[in-house]
This record gives C-alpha cells, sequence and structure tokens, in this order.
C-alpha cells in the first residue's frame, strides 16, 4: 500500500529509510512546537492563549504535511514560518495600540489576516500563477538558492539556535560571543556563569557535528538522527554533571493531556472580523500584501532550493508537482488561520530529511505524524537541546553549499546576484527577501548591459514588486 501511494521504489528508497528522514526532520524542527506559542503570546506560558497556539501549531503544521505528502508526495515538512511568526506578534501588538482591544482580541483579528493570505495563495495556486513565478525566477539565481540557504542553515547552528542566558544577559550565542571572543577569558566575564553552559553548548553542537560526519562517510542513513542523539546525550550528561541540574526536570510536572478546552475558548475558528474591520483597509492591504510576498518567496525558495540538493529538478530546473507542493502551503496556512496560528509555511530544515535520505511524501507524513504525536507528548520533545540539532544544522549546510559548483561566477550576471544571496541570506533571515535581491540584482545587470530581451516580463514585474517592498512600503 506504501509503495502504491508514494512510489517508493520509482524514488529509489524504502519504508525504513522514509521513517528515519521523517525522524530526523521533526527532531531538527520540533523546536517550533514550543517556540512559536512563546513568539505568539510573549512568552505567556500556560496561558489558555498560549496552550491554543500550543495546539494550533501541532495540528496546522500537520495537516499541512499531510496535504504535502499525498497531493505532492515530497518530503518537505511544514509548520507556522520563522520571522513570518515574529512579524505576526508585531502586527497583534500593533492592533493593541491602534484599536485599545485586548492582545486576545488583536491576536483573533490579526488571524483574519492569515485567512485571507491563504485563500489568496489557494487561487493563486489553482490558477497556476505561483508556478510562474517560480519558473520566473531566472535558472542562474535558482541555483544559487540552494547554497544561499546552507549558508543560512550553518548561521542557524552556529550563530543563532542555541543562545545561553545568565545574570550578566544574553543571550548569548557561539559564534558571536564565544569563538568572537579575543581571550577565553574576556567570554567568560561577558558571560557570567552562563560560560559553563556556553561550552558545553559548543562540545555539544561539535560531537554532534563529527559524529553525524563520520557515520554519514561510512554510508550509514540514519547518521543525523543519531548525531543528535548523541549530542542530546552528552548535553544531558553535561546538564547533570556540570550545571548540576536535572535536564528531565520538566518532565516531572509536565501535563501530557492536550488542552483542547484553552483551544476552542481563545483561537479555534475565532476570526474577530469585527476587529479587523477597525484596522483600517490600507493598513489591512499593506499587512496582507507583505505576508504574501514574504511566505510567497520563502517557500519557493525553499523547495527549490532542497528540491535541488535531492536532485528532484529536472534539466530545465523545474520540480515535478510544483504546484501542490505550493498548495500544500496554502492549506496549512488557511488550517493555521482557523485553528490559531501565523502562516503556515515549507521549512528549510526539510533539508535535513532529505539529506537523510526521504525523497518521498513517506517523509512528510511521518513528520507531520510526529507533530500530531507532540499534542501528548510535547514534554518529551522540548528536552531534545537546540546545541544537539545545531550539528544537524550545520552538517545539512555544508552539503548545501555543494551546490556553488553549478554557478558560473565567471558570469557577472550569474555570479553576482548569488554572491549577494549567499550573504544576504543568513544576515537578513529571510529567504524571500535574499531571493528579492537576487532577482533585483539580476534584472538591473541585465537591463544596463543591453541584454533587456534576455530577462522576462514576469522576472521585471517579480524585481519592480521587491523594489516596492524594500524602498516604499510603509
Amino acid at each position: 500500500m506504501l509503495e502504491k501511494l508514494f512510489k517508493l521504489k520509482e524514488n529509489n528508497t524504502t519504508v525504513r529509510t522514509e521513517i528515519i528522514a521523517g525522524l530526523t526532520t521533526f527532531m531538527t524542527m520540533a523546536y517550533i512546537i514550543a517556540l512559536n506559542p512563546n513568539l505568539l503570546t510573549g512568552f505567556d506560558v500556560g496561558s489558555p492563549l498560549w496552550n491554543g497556539v500550543f495546539l494550533a501549531t501541532c495540528i496546522a503544521s500537520a495537516i499541512g504535511m499531510f496535504v504535502m505528502a499525498f497531493a505532492a508526495n515530497k518530503p518537505f515538512a511544514m509548520a507556522p514560518g520563522m520571522g513570518l511568526n515574529s512579524f505576526f506578534a508585531v502586527v497583534v501588538a500593533n492592533i493593541v495600540s491602534l484599536t485599545g482591544m485586548s492582545y486576545v482580541e488583536s491576536f483573533q483579528s490579526a488571524l483574519c489576516i492569515i485567512l485571507i493570505e491563504g485563500i489568496v495563495f489557494i487561487i493563486l495556486s489553482v490558477l497556476n500563477v505561483r508556478e510562474k513565478i517560480v519558473e520566473a525566477i531566472p535558472l542562474g539565481v535558482r541555483l544559487g538558492i540552494a547554497p544561499a540557504i546552507g549558508m543560512m542553515l550553518m548561521n542557524i547552528g552556529l550563530g543563532s539556535n542555541a543562545g545561553v542566558y545568565s545574570e550578566t544577559g544574553g543571550p548569548f550565542y557561539a559564534m558571536r560571543d564565544f569563538f568572537g571572543a579575543l581571550t577565553p577569558s574576556l567570554a567568560k566575564n561577558a558571560m557570567g556563569s552562563g560560560y559553563t553552559s556556553m561550552v558545553l553548548t559548543v562540545v555539544t553542537m561539535f560531537v554532534g557535528l563529527f559524529v553525524i560526519v563520520i557515520l554519514a562517510q561510512k554510508g550509514v542513513k540514519a547518521a543525523v538522527i543519531i548525531g543528535i542523539l548523541v549530542a542530546s546525550v552528552i548535553n544531558w550528561a553535561g546538564q547533570a554533571i556540570f550545571l548540576h541540574t536535572n535536564p528531565f526536570a520538566s518532565l516531572t510536572t509536565a501535563t501530557f493531556m492536550p488542552p483542547f478546552k484553552d483551544m476552542a475558548s481563545t483561537t479555534l475558528f475565532k476570526y474577530n472580523f469585527s476587529g479587523f474591520a477597525e484596522i483600517g483597509w490600507f493598513t489591512v492591504i499593506t499587512l496582507i500584501v507583505t505576508f504574501c510576498i514574504i511566505d510567497m518567496f520563502d517557500t519557493i525558495g525553499t523547495l527549490v532550493g532542497t528540491a535541488s540538493r535531492a536532485g528532484m529538478l529536472d534539466k530545465d530546473g523545474k520540480m515535478p508537482k510544483m504546484k501542490q507542493a505550493l498548495m500544500a502551503d496554502a492549506v496549512g496556512t488557511v488550517v493555521g488561520s482557523a485553528t490559531g496560528t501565523s502562516t503556515v509555511t515549507t521549512f528549510i530544515e526539510s533539508a535535513s530529511g532529505v539529506e537523510a535520505g526521504g525523497r518521498t511524501g513517506l517523509t512528510a507524513l511521518t513528520t507531520g505524524i510526529v507533530f500530531l504525536a507532540c499534542m501528548f507528548i510535547a514534554p518529551v520533545a522540548a528536552i531534545i537541546p537546540a546545541a544537539a540539532t545545531s550539528a544537524a544544522l550545520i552538517y545539512v549546510g555544508v552539503l548545501m553549499l555543494a551546490g556553488l559548483k553549478n554557478v558560473h561566477f565567471d558570469d557577472l550576471c550569474e555570479g553576482v546576484p548569488v554572491a549577494l544571496m549567499l550573504i544576504a541570506m543568513p544576515v537578513s533571515g529571510s529567504i524571500g527577501h535574499a531571493i528579492g535581491i537576487g532577482l533585483i540584482t539580476y534584472t538591473v545587470i541585465k537591463l544596463f548591459t543591453g541584454k533587456v530581451k534576455e530577462v522576462s516580463v514576469l522576472t521585471y514585474i517579480l524585481s519592480a514588486i521587491f523594489l516596492v517592498k524594500f524602498f516604499l512600503v510603509a
């Protein structure tokens, strides 16, 4: 049955490989389950709204992945997008100050924006507009998306995935505050009691990375997930021995029953259309356009970049069933608005599952099932250290840099946009914005070097939209 559904032999994979890939993807993105409600509620942990967003995160992500699995048969995982959720939280706070409504009422008003965005994406997907936008991205820029995502993954893993706090402040990060310090004593003075925790973080990260690389060199398919588990054990032991804390303490007071009652009272189909109308139509349209642009190009970039690494693109750089994959993203966003979370999008952490051998929708299905299970076992998922997942992100990021060999850097029309994307993606933290910079650069160079006809009309339009987005949208 699974063979018939997912065409495993045709994709040169097995049930075991796909399940391991799905679990690997889950472990690298499990952080979103707790982080998303933290960001959307201002870290109001345990409140009815936090509980509602927590369940919405699990449910909307899972449904989006199920659509990805059965409609597109692709191994890509989905969840509320980082960056987009932070932007959503800012929007909610602005609605509070603008209208005087409570945070919950403002949150419910902002969900209307996400609903409209999702519906717009469903329409665009049905009409093949989003697919045409993918095709309008020049091949040279498309070839640079995967390596740029690799740089972003490495930046997340090395720079911002495992922050440390102490009495002297924080968050402190491994690359900036540990390796960036002139001497160990300066780092120790700056981080105070957090220095020991930082050392444990760095050790965890690199032990996990080395385990993954060594096992991968030996051809072990489960290299990534084993590396994460080994790194987790190292971290847990370090917490107990050096930090004198119990890494499993949270499990003793954890509840394993999903808070459906809180979800029903705060987020489930709780669209506040009257509050939405108070925001002002110009502001609403601006917000919807902004969400659409960021989500569209983040998703396109992730799909193209990850599919490129997995060898899923044809000779023209196109991914089969792109329309269905984009539809999964749109459905996930609509479901997210209905259950109570910000825009659901394709996650770059999907690359870890692809690297573990995931090639079909069975990988996405596995990740989605575990996300649903997390409604009951979230406390267990929460004890996986961020430093352990950092190892996987760094490893996958390095592998994705291999795509640079296909970029013709001797052709400045192709080389300059890709080079800017390589730095823009990790620094800005936005796949979509980096693609926008790449498109603008490509178009300008072609335009002023007498190669106007080599640029499609849609590429000109996309470049113009990004120029407006960057410089004119309030």
